[in-house]
């Protein structure tokens, strides 16, 4: 773990160079007032639109923005968990690329943090189009009635995660849409923090009706099998040879 920064936030890109700048300017802005020192990781997620190049650009400019690269597309799941996997600090943060959510808020996720093993935003006042509000009716109603997680919103971008707790999760496509059942399925304890929403400026959204349903029907089974087949134990009596 690195002393100097307590906190790295992974913002997974695929096709976003008309973000990158604004990425740029508003975590500038963050990091100045972060309750925690805090810098950003791109996973670049194998873009093909010039994205990349403004990554390395960012990165060249200031040392509280690094990256890794993907050879080919592996999709938002696979980049969350290369992010996890490559976190070198004691929390791990997440946000989109597309900042819908305000990285200011991580500052209300990193207050409580301590005593819990994740902090995640639940998006209040929804600034997205109807279509996309019904796609995520639709798709959290899906996953409330079928495991029954108690949590509100779990498309919401906006997480805090003690890193030990991340890089335990188990992870297969589709499982970012699991990360609070997750924990919660390791015992963990899991705050939720009602967070600002905007319309998005640029670019394009990567979910459809599609993935938003169709792909979480298929999700929540494999989420289902998984808990139902999860091996946890707590020890009562232990007496072992150092």
């Amino acid at each position: 773990m690195q002393n100097q920064y307590k906190i790295t936030i992974i913002i997974p890109v695929f096709n976003e160079v008309d973000n990158l700048d604004r990425i740029e300017s508003t975590f500038n802005q963050f990091f100045s007032s972060a309750i925690k020192k805090s810098k950003v990781l791109f996973v670049d997620d194998g873009s093909t639109d010039g994205s990349f190049d403004k990554i390395v650009s960012i990165c060249q400019k200031s040392e509280s923005f690094e990256y890794i690269k993907f050879k080919q597309n592996q999709g938002l799941s696979t980049a969350i968990k290369a992010g996890f996997n490559t976190c070198n600090t004691e929390l791990v943060g997440y946000i989109d690329a597309d900042l819908q959510t305000n990285p200011e808020d991580f500052n209300l996720l990193l207050e409580p943090i301590d005593k819990f093993d994740a902090v995640v935003g639940f998006r209040a006042k929804r600034k997205d189009t109807l279509n996309k509000k019904i796609q995520s009716i639709i798709g959290n109603s899906i996953r409330r009635s079928l495991i029954n997680d108690g949590i509100k919103d779990t498309g919401c971008p906006l997480k805090v995660i003690k890193t030990k707790t991340a890089k335990s999760l188990p992870f297969f496509k589709g499982m970012h849409r699991f990360i609070p059942a997750l924990i919660q399925l390791q015992r963990g304890k899991v705050l939720q923090v009602p967070v600002q929403h905007a319309e998005r400026i640029a670019g394009k959204s990567k979910f459809n009706i599609g993935n938003r349903s169709i792909g979480l029907l298929i999700d929540v089974f494999a989420y289902r099998w998984m808990r139902k087949r999860n091996i946890s134990y707590e020890l009562e009596q232990q007496n072992l040879i150092s």
